[in-house]
Protein backbone atom coordinates (compact mmCIF):
# COMPACT_ATOMS: atom_id res chain seq x y z
CA UNK A 1 0.00 0.00 0.00
CA UNK A 2 1.33 3.40 -0.95
CA UNK A 3 -0.10 6.86 -0.50
CA UNK A 4 0.06 9.78 -2.90
CA UNK A 5 1.95 12.78 -1.56
CA UNK A 6 1.68 16.17 -3.23
CA UNK A 7 3.81 19.30 -2.93
CA UNK A 8 1.72 20.67 -0.03
CA UNK A 9 2.19 17.40 1.90
CA UNK A 10 -1.41 16.21 1.58
CA UNK A 11 -1.48 12.43 1.38
CA UNK A 12 -4.18 10.20 -0.08
CA UNK A 13 -4.42 6.46 0.46
CA UNK A 14 -7.02 4.79 -1.77
CA UNK A 15 -9.27 2.15 -0.24
CA UNK A 16 -9.59 -1.51 -1.24
CA UNK A 17 -8.91 -2.10 -4.98
CA UNK A 18 -8.68 1.57 -5.96
CA UNK A 19 -5.65 3.19 -7.55
CA UNK A 20 -4.56 6.86 -7.77
CA UNK A 21 -3.17 7.76 -11.21
CA UNK A 22 -1.54 10.93 -12.55
CA UNK A 23 -2.08 11.41 -16.29
CA UNK A 24 1.08 11.61 -18.37
CA UNK A 25 0.65 14.65 -20.60
CA UNK A 26 1.74 14.39 -24.20
CA UNK A 27 3.93 17.04 -25.77
CA UNK A 28 2.41 20.00 -27.59
CA UNK A 29 0.54 18.79 -30.68
CA UNK A 30 1.29 20.54 -33.95
CA UNK A 31 -0.54 19.52 -37.11
CA UNK A 32 0.38 21.22 -40.37
CA UNK A 33 2.03 24.08 -38.51
CA UNK A 34 -1.09 24.76 -36.41
CA UNK A 35 -0.79 24.49 -32.65
CA UNK A 36 -3.85 22.77 -31.23
CA UNK A 37 -5.16 24.45 -28.04
CA UNK A 38 -5.47 22.44 -24.82
CA UNK A 39 -9.27 22.63 -24.95
CA UNK A 40 -9.31 20.73 -28.27
CA UNK A 41 -6.84 18.02 -27.24
CA UNK A 42 -7.99 14.62 -26.10
CA UNK A 43 -6.99 13.66 -22.59
CA UNK A 44 -4.19 11.11 -22.49
CA UNK A 45 -5.08 7.53 -21.65
CA UNK A 46 -1.69 6.84 -20.14
CA UNK A 47 -0.66 7.55 -16.58
CA UNK A 48 1.62 6.81 -13.68
CA UNK A 49 0.31 4.98 -10.62
CA UNK A 50 0.86 7.19 -7.59
CA UNK A 51 -0.78 5.10 -4.85
CA UNK A 52 -2.64 1.79 -4.49
CA UNK A 53 -5.07 0.37 -1.95
CA UNK A 54 -4.58 -2.81 0.07
CA UNK A 55 -6.42 -5.01 -2.40
CA UNK A 56 -9.76 -6.63 -3.15
CA UNK A 57 -11.36 -8.86 -0.55
CA UNK A 58 -13.63 -11.85 -1.12
CA UNK A 59 -16.71 -12.96 0.85
CA UNK A 60 -14.55 -14.65 3.50
CA UNK A 61 -12.52 -11.48 4.08
CA UNK A 62 -9.32 -12.71 2.42
CA UNK A 63 -7.50 -9.78 0.76
CA UNK A 64 -5.94 -10.23 -2.68
CA UNK A 65 -3.16 -7.70 -3.41
CA UNK A 66 -3.29 -5.59 -6.58
CA UNK A 67 -1.21 -6.38 -9.67
CA UNK A 68 -0.19 -2.73 -10.12
CA UNK A 69 2.13 -0.83 -7.81
CA UNK A 70 3.20 2.78 -7.34
CA UNK A 71 5.47 3.89 -10.18
CA UNK A 72 3.89 1.65 -12.86
CA UNK A 73 2.96 3.29 -16.18
CA UNK A 74 -0.52 2.14 -17.15
CA UNK A 75 -3.11 2.45 -19.91
CA UNK A 76 -6.75 3.06 -19.05
CA UNK A 77 -10.01 3.71 -20.86
CA UNK A 78 -11.02 7.12 -22.13
CA UNK A 79 -13.77 7.59 -19.52
CA UNK A 80 -12.20 5.56 -16.68
CA UNK A 81 -11.98 6.76 -13.12
CA UNK A 82 -13.09 9.83 -11.25
CA UNK A 83 -11.14 13.05 -11.66
CA UNK A 84 -10.05 14.75 -8.43
CA UNK A 85 -7.87 17.75 -7.61
CA UNK A 86 -5.58 17.75 -4.58
CA UNK A 87 -3.45 20.79 -3.78
CA UNK A 88 -4.01 22.09 -7.33
CA UNK A 89 -2.85 18.88 -9.03
CA UNK A 90 -5.17 16.65 -11.07
CA UNK A 91 -5.43 12.92 -10.38
CA UNK A 92 -7.72 10.04 -11.27
CA UNK A 93 -9.04 7.48 -8.81
CA UNK A 94 -10.09 4.23 -10.45
CA UNK A 95 -10.59 0.59 -9.67
CA UNK A 96 -7.81 -1.75 -10.72
CA UNK A 97 -10.21 -3.47 -13.15
CA UNK A 98 -10.44 -0.19 -15.14
CA UNK A 99 -6.72 -0.38 -15.94
CA UNK A 100 -6.20 -2.00 -19.33
CA UNK A 101 -2.52 -2.85 -18.96
CA UNK A 102 0.91 -1.97 -17.63
CA UNK A 103 3.39 -0.37 -20.06
CA UNK A 104 6.94 -1.71 -20.08
CA UNK A 105 9.26 0.67 -21.95
CA UNK A 106 12.41 -0.81 -23.46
Amino acid sequence: MASAKTAAATSLTPLHDRVVVRRIEEGETIRGGIIIPDSAKEKPQEGEVIAVGKGKSNDEGKVFPLDVKAGDHVLFGKYSGTEIKIDGEDFLIMREEEILGILHKK
